[in-house]
């Protein structure tokens, strides 16, 4: 067969009725062909416009390579489909961006192994009535839309891959319906799969989204959409969103890799999740906004969360329901706010949560049932007036406060157990009011039960357990508790006991367990700080301080800088008492440098010396960073450095990686909030809080230089720099004496000539990387000593050049 021509194998009803024709041109033999033959290409390009309108078979010849027969007119839409014909191998060239390169308008035509290779409007374009079956073919436009299906339209594509897409990797509307088995959609400047419109559906199994400039999945209009076992990932904006009433089910998906909210649903849309996991989300994992819309989330796992921001998010009135979920390794776990929103968590798992677990705000309401909340800052924090909900058989264990309730918040806790905070199990203040029934405190290093002045709060059938400070704190009047009980812990109350102890209370009475009974907590038990207190070392003079920071290594400029200051501070104590005028002396500082450069125990050293000054109170460092300033939404910023500054009255603030509250594209962050609310503390209690700003050198230059508000607070800049090998061989020194530990011959000069050699890229911690190299010595010093018979002291402590590691 020559080339550029087309075989035609016409068939009948009968066998012998079979023939063959060649012809010149695919639109010719097309032209001749009927209903069920068989059109053969020979290799070639066809600059032709084709229509199929028979239910012909049009296929490459057997054994050819693949592109072998393309399809490339200059114009138009190369391949138009109207019956219910066969394609296979064939390769489809389109130029025309106003048409698409494969046109589907009729039948129910099977495509497979095509390849379309295009920069016009549509790879593959079905609309109406067509129903195709598309297997194993792969788009490349670069210039549109990969697959559309439109106006009605339908049809099945089963392994099939959009390998690139200026607009839309796959686009349904209009009423389409088509169904995509175990697909592939990448490199798309648009949305992954878009689907808008009324009575508009998609269903995909088995099928994988990512590397898209844009949404992973874009559901909206009234659209609705099933996926199931698929995969969404690697996108630049939000993995999944629904807009406008849209409907969509993800059963066994994976969402992950997202930089923004892994799913955004707003304006009534309705979300149904099962069995699907969502993680390394760089702000939300789920994101509910708006009256009607709501999410049921059902055995789903959200974790691993690479921002600052809430793991699940609930606004303006939308509903989140999570039943047997688990959330994890996350900054917050469920933030509930603005009224008529609300959150149900049913038997869930909320672990490993670096702020506040739930946190339910603006008037918001949250029910948990039998749930578990692990390691996290705050279990559960009511926060302000019309917010509440109930907590119902739920287990906290391991935070540092187990439930907050302030600012006229009136949740419901019935029968939840709270076990080993670090500070105290239930903490009610700012006229926080709360019903708490049959609760548990055990183990808690503060109090069992917190109830400041103020608060009406109602207490029954509680109970405390090995509570260090005591079972229970009601400085003032307004509570009202009712058989409670509590072990060895005890109950201070500045007023007569508010508590209601009932015969039933009694008939369990034994030493030490009813409210009132005890004036204070026994005097063996220890007195760690209570929530928000934060307790300083006996203060130093301030030579023995001097003294202290003299001991570290290096820092010579810095230890210069800092008795300058403290000359100054106590010339100007002297000066007062003699009744002259002392030079106004601005305490607050800037630290610059390198990470492991002794920023942060230099700031605390000054907080101990300003104590010892009689400037501070009390002199304690209070760290922080922008997770622990910057909330979620307007508002709860400025409560968070509120809370900060609260905790370092008497004491050193210390904010590390300041920089990080302005940062370069801060377009709408929250970071520029946490400044503003710093600075006008610091000026309102200019002389309650020492304020220290850190990080790197150039970073912290762009801080001040675009806040001059904050630049003009602090009175220097303190520069740390650098060590050099000898000062971290002096460090190595230090760690091997403390530790009992001594160089052998030639490990000194072996340690130089290591820390000479070793990269000093951003990873280098310095002061931490001598700590490091020490403790790997110790380490291979264990594995060449382990293997002795017979060991002596030398061998135990002796560290040889042969223990320092290998050079990364």
């Amino acid at each position: 067969m020559a080339q550029g021509t087309v075989q035609v194998t016409h068939t009948g009803t009968s066998r012998w009725r079979r023939r063959t024709g060649e012809y010149a041109s695919l639109a010719a033999a097309l032209e001749a062909a009927g209903d069920g033959d068989i059109l053969t290409v020979s290799p070639g390009t066809y600059r032709e416009n084709l229509v199929v309108r028979c239910a012909v078979t049009l296929r490459g010849p057997d054994g050819a390579a693949a592109g072998s027969v393309r399809i490339a007119p200059s114009e138009g839409v190369p391949l138009t489909i109207r019956a219910s014909a066969t394609l296979r191998d064939l390769h489809v060239e389109g130029q025309d961006t106003a048409a698409p390169a494969l046109l589907v308008e009729d039948g129910t035509p099977e495509l497979a192994d095509l390849r379309i290779v295009t920069r016009s409007a549509a790879g593959i374009e079905v609309r109406g009535a067509a129903r195709p079956t598309v297997r194993r073919c792969t788009v490349d436009n670069p210039a549109g839309v990969g697959i559309a299906v439109l106006d009605g339209a339908g049809g099945v594509f089963e392994e099939c891959e959009v390998v690139a897409a200026g607009q839309s990797g796959v686009t349904v509307h209009g009423g389409a319906h088509p169904r995509l088995e175990r697909c592939k959609v990448h490199h798309a400047s648009g949305a992954g799969l878009s689907v808008t419109g009324e009575s508009t559906a998609l269903e995909a199994l088995g099928c994988e989204v990512y590397e898209i400039k844009g949404a992973g999945v874009q559901i909206a209009s009234r659209a609705t959409a099933h996926l199931t076992e698929s995969t969404v990932h690697r996108t630049t904006a939000d993995g999944v969103t629904l807009d406008t009433d849209a409907v969509l089910t993800l059963s066994d998906c994976d969402i992950h890799d997202i930089p923004e909210n892994a799913v955004d649903l707003r304006s009534r849309s309705v979300l149904t999740l099962t069995r699907s996991t969502v993680r390394r989300f760089g702000r939300n994992g789920l994101s509910v906004w708006d009256p009607g819309t709501r999410v049921d989330a059902n055995q789903c796992e959200i974790h691993d969360s690479t921002g600052d921001y809430p793991a699940v998010w609930v606004s303006d009135g939308a509903t989140a329901v999570l039943d047997s979920c688990r959330v994890h390794d996350v900054p917050d776990a469920l933030f509930v706010l603005d009224r008529g929103s609300r959150a149900d968590v049913v038997d869930s798992d909320l672990a490993q949560v670096r702020n506040t677990a739930v946190s339910v705000s603006d008037g918001a309401t949250a029910q948990l049932d039998d749930c578990r909340i692990r390691e996290a800052s705050t279990g559960a924090w009511f926060r302000d007036h019309g917010s509440g909900g109930t907590l119902s058989n739920c287990t906290i264990d391991k935070a540092q406060t187990g439930v907050i309730v302030t600012k006229g918040a009136d949740p419901s806790i019935e029968r939840c157990t709270v076990t080993s905070p670090a500070e105290a199990g239930f903490y009610v203040s700012a006229e926080g009011r709360g019903t708490f029934h049959g609760c548990r405190v055990t183990d808690s290093s503060g109090y069992g039960f917190h109830v400041t002045d103020g608060c009406r709060t109602t207490l029954t059938r509680c109970r405390t357990e090995r509570c260090a400070r005591g079972g229970y704190e009601f400085p003032g009047e307004g509570v009202s508790a009712e058989d409670c009980t509590s072990d060895s812990s005890g109950v201070r109350a500045a007023a007569p006991a508010p508590a209601v102890v009932t015969a039933a209370a009694q008939s369990q009475r034994s030493p030490g367990l009813l409210l009132g009974e005890f004036p204070g907590p026994p005097a063996a038990v220890p007195q760690p700080a209570a929530p928000g207190e934060v307790r300083s070392a006996p203060i130093r003079t301030p030579d023995d301080v001097l003294s202290a920071l003299d001991g570290l290594v290096g820092l010579d400029s810095v230890k210069r800088e800092v008795r300058t200051l403290t000359n100054m501070i106590e010339v100007g104590r002297r000066r007062q008492e003699a009744g002259l005028k002392a030079a106004s002396v601005r305490r607050h500082l800037v630290f610059t440098g390198s990470p492991g450069t002794g920023k942060t125990t230099v700031a605390r050293l000054y907080g101990e010396i300003l104590a010892s000054l009689g400037v501070l109170e009390r002199g304690h460092l209070v760290e922080v960073s922008r997770v622990d300033l910057v909330g979620e939404h307007i508002g709860s910023t400025a409560i968070r450095t509120q809370e900060a500054f609260d905790r370092a009255r008497g004491g050193v603030l210390f904010i590390d990686e300041a920089y990080a509250l302005s940062p370069e594209d801060s377009g709408r962050d929250f970071g520029r909030e946490a400044i503003d609310t710093l600075v006008k503390l610091m000026e309102d209690h200019r002389d309650a809080v020492v304020v220290i700003v850190a990080g790197y050198t150039a970073e912290m230059e762009r801080f001040l230089s675009v806040n001059p508000g904050v630049a003009s607070r602090f009175s220097r800049t303190i520069t740390f720099s650098d060590y050099v090998p000898d000062e971290l061989l002096r460090i190595v020194q230090q760690q091997a004496e403390e530790h009992e530990y001594r160089l052998a011959d030639g490990t000194d000069e072996a340690l130089l000539k290591y820390f000479t050699a070793l990269p000093k890229g951003a990873a280098f911690g310095n002061g931490r990387t001598a700590r490091q190299t020490f403790e790997s010595m110790v380490e291979r010093h264990a594995g060449r000593v382990a293997g002795l018979a017979e060991v002596s002291t030398d061998d135990l402590t002796l560290l040889v050049p042969d223990d320092l590691p290998e050079l990364p």
